[in-house]
């Protein structure tokens, strides 16, 4: 079993690679590659990297589960 990077959201760096947003959010890399290549998901492209900027991540997560911003 692979060991977890990041205990907190605080330890995320600003922009997260697929394989770290996979772990953070407990999925497989393959539904994390899925997941980045839909519409609505906050992905950025740079070249030939996919990054994810963490504070885009948690308000994708609090809108995709009907949870709101404090």
């Amino acid at each position: 079993m692979k060991e977890v990077k990041f205990k907190f959201y605080e330890e995320l760096p600003l922009m997260l690679s697929v394989p770290e947003m996979a772990a953070a959010l407990g999925i497989s890399r393959a539904g994390a590659y899925e997941l980045v290549r839909t519409e609505e998901f906050p992905a950025l492209k740079i070249g030939s990297r996919i990054v994810i900027p963490k504070d885009k991540l948690q308000e994708w997560v609090y809108q995709n589960t009907g949870k709101k911003e404090t």
